[in-house]
């Protein structure tokens, strides 16, 4: 098969560190920033010489389904996959010509194949090519990101198994609501991983699809045949009917699964970054040696990488929103959605497997303080244990709005005069007439809220819990 040429090499390395190099989202500090983990994998999928390199894989797919058919010899087929290759840097010197990558591809092919370059696109249009490749890549990229999708899933569980029982406060609309367990939240996020998963695998099976049908999709130039051949060779189905391209609905469940994949991790570090709030201070992002969090204030260990999540998350969601835009396309095509799906595929994949790696590395790392929890339990003096009580009073037959003021009228006393629930309860005549306080003490036992954590984890985790 063709392959890259030596003098290409050098040049291959550097844009595979750099693969957003002609990207609309180019910034120093964001190359930088994602190279630690990903770029060079990533990255060099979305690399010209990968890409290329499927654009020849699929011409000589393509060239044997024909030598099949008894339309190229043999011996022209051998020569043609004996002799293929390409260098990035003539492409780039033809183009500036031509002002036409595929044609530009295929001159600086022929030009190592020879005579027998007569044989290569026979029949095709370009997007026969382009977006048949496109596919690969998508599928290429779809797979790592469902392996560091699973990686990020495996880190969620061993926390949650090493912090099943430990207690903290759950909260809602920001205010302190009922006892829960760390483990217990991070089970939401493993379990919202499994749907993630799903998502992937259905957009991978959606773009494991490719169209070698001619200039309109009709195979006027085509016998079908050579479409179900070429594509069986390169690992992809035949769309059962097209346009000149594959229809951008494709893509866009791509770039969706990948937008939704973001808002979850999205959704992840904004609690972490809540809760290394001073005032809560329950879990830290890993702040690394010599690291420093400010300029000027020393004493600084902010949330920036999951801060830098959470920034990085709304460019998936905008790139989907171009891929949205991508589906209506003119007639049996244009190129409107082209130039914008050079930027936000790669620059989303690249994106995803950044932000996968990060959380990956912030949730195995993360910092838990238990005894800062348990203060923070502490902190409203009982009132969380308001609905136990409520629900003593009610079992003992006492109305629930009766038992709801009962309760709510001691509740309001515990900020305005520092006072403890319990203590509250205790000295009301009312409560104490319907529960002892020995059955007021069990209201205010922790470990009742940790009763039904075994079949939460059962539920989620089966055997493995």
């Amino acid at each position: 098969m063709g392959t890259l040429l030596p003098e290409d090499r050098s040049q291959s390395i550097d844009k595979a560190l750099c693969p957003w190099y002609d990207s609309a989202c180019v910034k120093k500090g964001i190359i930088s920033m994602i190279d630690r983990y990903t770029l060079p994998e990533m990255g060099a999928i979305w690399s010209d010489e990968n890409r290329y390199q499927k654009w020849l894989d699929i011409e000589l797919a393509v060239c044997e389904a024909w030598e099949k058919l008894g339309r190229i010899p043999p011996s022209s087929l051998h020569r043609i996959k004996e002799k293929a290759a390409f260098s990035v840097h003539r492409i780039e010197e033809i183009e500036k010509i031509v002002k036409h990558d595929v044609i530009a591809f295929l001159e600086a092919v022929g030009e190592h194949v020879g005579e027998e370059a007569r044989f290569i696109h026979m029949g095709l249009t370009s997007y026969d090519i382009v977006d048949t490749a496109l596919s690969l890549l998508i599928k290429e990229s779809l797979e790592k990101v469902q392996k560091d999708t699973q990686n990020l899933q495996q880190a969620i569980k061993d926390q949650a198994l090493r912090h099943k029982r430990t207690a903290m406060i759950g909260r809602t609309h920001g205010v302190h609501a009922e006892p829960i367990t760390l483990g217990v939240k991070l089970l939401v996020w493993y379990e919202e991983i499994n749907r993630h998963l799903v998502r992937l695998k259905k957009a991978e099976d959606i773009i494991s699809c490719g169209r070698i049908s001619g200039s309109v999709g009709t195979y006027i130039h085509l016998d079908p045949r050579v479409e179900e051949l070429a594509l069986e060779r390169v690992g992809l189905k035949p769309a059962k009917v097209s346009t000149q391209v594959l229809q951008r609905d494709r893509h866009a469940e791509v770039l969706g699964a990948l937008a939704l994949l973001g808002s979850s991790l999205d959704k992840f570090a904004v609690e972490i970054r809540h809760l290394q709030k001073t005032e809560t201070l329950e879990i830290e992002e890993p702040f690394t040696k010599g690291q420093k969090g400010s300029s000027s204030m020393p004493h600084k260990k902010n949330p920036v990488r999951a801060e830098r999540i959470s920034g990085l998350s709304r460019l998936l969601r905008a790139n989907l929103q171009v891929a949205l835009e991508n589906i209506a396309l003119w007639h049996e095509r244009d190129i409107s959605h082209s130039s914008a799906e050079r930027v936000i595929i790669p620059d989303s994949f690249i994106l995803c497997d950044y932000m996968l790696a990060e959380m990956t590395d912030i949730i195995k790392n993360m910092v838990v303080h238990e005894e800062r929890m348990k203060e923070n339990i502490a902190l409203t003096k009982g009132l969380i244990f308001s609905q136990a009580v409520l629900l003593a009073l009610t079992d003992k037959n006492v109305p629930r709005p009766q038992a709801y003021e009962l309760i709510q009228r001691n509740s309001l006393r515990v900020w305005k005069e520092n006072l403890g629930l319990k203590d509250l309860l205790l000295a009301d005549k009312d409560i104490l007439a319907v529960l002892s306080p020995e059955e007021l003490d069990a209201c205010f036992d922790l470990s009742r809220y940790l009763d039904k954590i075994d079949f939460i984890y059962r539920k989620v985790l089966g055997n493995e819990s």
